[in-house]
């Protein structure tokens, strides 16, 4: 199957909708774009194993040019909207992107993103026009809607957001089948989350992230209905669920933490009872968090651990995670070690670096020495992130480690003090990190985004550390608490911890 075939089958099924519109891309339509843009590439010197890159908000357009990349076996890099014409041009060298496509809503930045871009890049326009490049839409009318005669698979070649330093492109190898060739790691999710033609997606993240990019493209792969959103409303993508009687969707955990602090009788007034899979990931979710998710939703979270680079994918479903609370799953495929910074595998419930074995192997483009640390000895690869598994295989995220503060010689993770301080009713966000301290080397720092930020104050401050004390032990509570109006996170939930990290360390 495919997307051609159900073009035939169901010309007319909504392939993507605009959940704020409710403009509907039929799969004709998405079939015949995806040609004219594989096409298009084609026309401009672009064979298999090239590179194109772009900025563009969530539009059909965004997963129209996927298609149509995937059909020309190219490398295709969705920049992250949020990223200003330095980091951007960074990743468009990088990454030797042959066409870069940006948005008119973008325009001004766009301009300045070309002016940096080396080599002979084409800059296309899309929505409107933008001074320099030239306009999609009308070199796109001039391509004709058929299949090219040398179709191929093409890859995401997707950056990490640069949270903890410089984003790193993760490159898979291309594997020369055809486009409708399914990887296995995509049947296996399709099968684990129960995919088919009758799934309704609701996608309320952006579409240049991994995860939300990968399930959109799936849910077209399978002959579903995929619902965009611009912007994540808490409010609003309830509405979407009861309007659009969405039965999947994808989440980070900051996203329930909004939904589950809107008025009880908002989150009653809408009927989610559609909803059968809501897979959530990106980061650990506090277990109270989920806890209340699952009352609220019934068992339909299903929560994944994988990353960009492929090389492994634990999972765990509801019925599971209620009798392992906190773990995020067992491996899906590849196998899981725990090693500490000797290098040697722990035993269960020993807390050390997180390696997987048996997974796709990656590389970080144009960057061997992030590629070396990335694998050890054994040929085991990591994410950066600390954890344990249980004698029963369960994994368990304690936090990445590069966040990892050391105070007075002990191990401090934020991510439990952060899971303790979200649950507090006044709290919108939260950052914990380590700043210098004289005696300690590091002590323990909380920065607080609040949900009237109105209430900051030196008592409330002490109110929070308080109410960390209660839950956990002293050396794992901030000693100070600083309130932000908003603090710096992606909006796929992912914060910039090294930005304010930096303020303090500077």
């Amino acid at each position: 199957m495919g997307l051609r075939q159900f073009a035939q089958e169901t010309p007319n099924k909504p392939a993507i909708i605009v959940a704020e519109t409710g403009a509907v891309t039929t799969y004709a339509q998405l079939n015949e774009r995806s040609d004219q843009f594989a096409q298009l590439f084609r026309a401009h010197g672009l064979s298999t194993g090239a590179g194109i890159a772009f900025t563009i908000e969530n539009d059909p357009v965004f997963l129209e040019i996927c298609c149509g990349a995937g059909r020309a076996g190219l490398y295709f890099t969705a920049i992250s909207t949020a990223l200003r014409e330095a980091e951007a041009s960074y990743i468009i060298n990088d990454c030797a992107a042959r066409i870069y496509i940006c948005s008119v809503k973008y325009a001004e930045r766009g301009q300045a993103i070309r002016r940096l871009l080396h080599g002979d890049v084409l800059c296309l326009s899309v929505g409107g026009s933008i001074p320099g490049f030239e306009p999609l839409e009308e070199l796109l009318r001039n391509m004709p809607a058929r299949q090219i005669d040398d179709e191929a698979k093409g890859q995401d070649l997707l950056y990490s957001s640069g949270t903890t330093g410089r984003p790193k492109g993760v490159k898979i190898e291309l594997t020369g089948e055809p486009p409708e060739v399914l990887s296995d790691n995509a049947i296996a999710v399709m099968m684990l989350y129960r995919y088919s033609r009758e799934t309704v997606y609701l996608s309320p993240a952006p579409l240049y992230h991994a995860a939300p990019l990968r399930f959109n493209l799936i849910t077209i792969a399978g002959g579903g209905t995929t619902v965009i959103m611009r912007k994540f409303d808490p409010e609003f993508a309830l509405e979407c669920i009861e309007k659009y009687v969405c039965t999947h969707s994808q989440w980070v955990p900051t996203m329930f933490v909004r939904m589950l602090k809107l008025h009880p009788e908002t989150r009653a007034a809408y009927d989610v009872s559609s909803m059968q899979v809501a897979i959530h990931a990106s980061a650990p979710c506090p277990v109270p968090v989920k806890e209340q998710m699952i009352d609220w939703w019934g068992e339909v979270l299903y929560e994944f651990y994988a990353g960009s680079e492929g090389n492994g994918f634990c999972a765990i479903g509801p019925v599971d995670w209620l009798e392992h609370r906190g773990s995020v799953g067992r491996p899906l495929f590849g196998a899981v070690h725990i090693v500490n910074d000797a290098g040697e595998e722990l035993g269960p419930n020993e807390t050390g670096a997180i390696y997987f074995s048996g997974g796709t192997d990656f590389e970080y483009l144009n960057d061997a020495d992030k590629t070396r640390t990335a694998y050890n000895e054994k040929g085991w690869s990591t994410l950066g992130d600390v954890g344990h598994v249980d004698e029963h295989g369960y994994l368990y995220l304690t936090d990445r480690k590069a966040y990892m503060i050391i105070s007075g010689g002990v191990n401090v993770y934020p991510q439990e003090t952060e899971n303790v301080l979200i649950m507090h009713p006044v709290v919108a966000d939260v950052a914990v990190f380590g700043v210098p301290d004289e005696d300690l080397g590091e002590q323990v720092k909380a920065v607080v985004q609040l949900r009237d930020t109105s209430q900051a104050s030196e008592a409330l401050a002490a109110e929070l550390i308080g109410y960390c004390r209660e839950h956990l032990s002293a050396i794992k509570c901030p000693k100070s608490v600083d309130f932000m109006d908003q603090l710096p996170r992606e909006a796929t939930g992912k914060l910039y911890k090294r930005l304010l990290k930096e303020k303090y360390w500077a």
